[in-house]
């Protein structure tokens, strides 16, 4: 399963009129980070950076005169996206504008139902809150301290620990699939099969030493006597 965790800036805050400058977004192959990503920056056109926007992600209208328009690079965004699952915090928001993107150059939206909010998942979770992206950081112990301020591709890349954290941290990607075959060489002691990653399980040369000593032993045979026939430790005593 595909996940692109993704993250927008934007010139201000009304999709009807502001535009996205910024887009970055991190790759999961069932919760499992892949290393791919994606991070372009976008040429507004005529539409200025609002100065309380420019103070949020410090992306100037300078900046932004040789980039590429939102025309140039939608079908590059939409094929890294591909058929995965759009995760972003505050989805309305993103979704709100890259659909009005979309709209711009006659493409059709994404639709709801391949979206996922995490400040939904976060709300129903941790329902007293607070529940912003840096918030859910301290509360997952993820270190954003070099999060001065925001950035599409470093938004994405906390954002998707705490994507991993809520649905049920690290153990949520152990033994699942990873993407692509590509890393196989790199897992000697790892077969794969449909993409599946299945972990050869080796056995100890030699058993590891007894943690209790024989005096420890001794002093428990003979609690076990005092306490009777019918306790249960009786019961397991001559159980090998």
């Amino acid at each position: 399963m595909r996940e692109i965790i993704f993250d927008t800036e934007t010139t201000g805050l009304d999709n009807r009129a502001d535009r996205i400058i910024e887009i970055g977004g991190i790759e999961l192959f069932n919760h499992f980070p892949t290393g791919n990503t994606i991070h372009i920056f976008i040429n507004p056109g005529d539409q200025k950076v609002h100065p309380d926007a420019l103070a949020v992600h410090g992306i100037t209208d300078e900046f932004l005169k040789d980039k590429q328009p939102f025309g140039e690079v939608a079908e590059q965004i939409l094929t890294f996206f591909g058929d995965a699952k759009w995760i972003a915090h505050n989805a309305t928001f993103d979704m709100g504008f890259i659909n009005a993107e979309l709209a711009r150059i006659g493409l059709p939206p994404i639709l709801p139902e391949r979206v996922l909010d995490t400040l939904s998942m976060a709300r129903r979770k941790h329902p007293m809150g607070p529940n912003s992206l840096d918030a859910l950081c301290r509360r997952y112990g993820i270190d954003n301290s070099h999060r001065t301020k925001h950035g599409a591709l470093l938004d994405s890349e906390l954002l998707a620990e705490v994507y991993i954290e809520m649905i049920g941290g690290r153990q949520a990607a152990l033994g699942l699939g990873m993407a692509g075959k590509s890393n196989q060489a790199a897992r000697g002691d790892m077969a794969m099969e449909d993409d599946v990653v299945i972990a050869a399980v080796l056995e100890r040369p030699r058993p590891l030493a007894p943690r209790l000593s024989q005096i420890e032993e001794q002093a428990h045979e003979a609690l076990v006597a005092k306490l009777g026939e019918k306790s249960v430790w009786a019961k397991y005593a001559n159980v090998d």
